[in-house]
């Protein structure tokens, strides 16, 4: 089913173009791969970037939205990525990058298009577990820059994946967020037996 993409803002996506289009900034990004590709490089697939901060008890939590990335792709594969950010005069260009999460988007979008449901793609971060994953929300009308994950929702952990989460393995945001709830919640300090009494002291 191919995926319902929701539409980048329009300043977003031209602040990319003018940064792919500077070899200056090309120049100076940290990205081997984006400097040495041979040919055009387009701004393709964008997905809004949402992060998740903290985990309610009922293992639900608001999510924020910060920025839309976009895959660079150049000839046949993605080399590299673009963040934008919203600043006080509207969407800018952040900076381009390159990581395991390239191919890695990629794939969990492959996946995805297997899916019979049609869904909106998104990102979502979870930053105190060191996780992304491919958000797959069930309104494809909705606002992609708006919202918090529905428990019908899929999540698809993107590679490389926290210890003890398996990467590229679809989940039902019910069936997940409570074990990533349990992960990023702090352990109650245990009650340790009182100590016995030192000899020569009262009982």
């Amino acid at each position: 089913m191919p995926l319902h993409v929701p539409p980048a803002p329009a300043p977003a996506l031209r602040s990319v173009l003018t940064a792919l289009g500077s070899p200056t900034a090309v120049r100076e990004a940290r990205t081997p791969t984006l400097r040495a590709a041979q040919g055009p490089a387009t701004p393709e697939l964008p997905l809004p970037v949402h992060v998740l901060d903290e985990f309610t008890p009922a293992g639900v939590s608001a999510t924020r939205l910060a920025g839309w990335r976009f895959l660079i792709r150049c000839g046949e594969r993605a080399v590299a990525a673009a963040e934008t950010r919203l600043t006080p005069d509207g969407w800018a260009f952040s900076h381009f990058f390159e990581g395991p999460y390239i191919d890695s988007t990629e794939r969990a979008l492959r996946q995805a298009e297997t899916i019979t449901q049609p869904y909106q793609p998104r990102l979502l971060s979870f930053p105190g577990l060191y996780m992304l994953a491919l958000w797959l929300h069930g309104d494809c009308t909705a606002d992609g820059a708006t919202g918090h994950p529905d428990p019908a929702d899929i999540l698809v952990p993107l590679a490389p994946a926290p210890p003890g989460i398996a990467a590229h393995v679809p989940h039902r945001v019910a069936e997940l967020l409570p074990v990533l709830t349990h992960r990023a919640t702090p352990a109650a300090p245990t009650s340790l037996p009182p100590l016995p009494p030192l000899l020569g002291s009262p009982a």
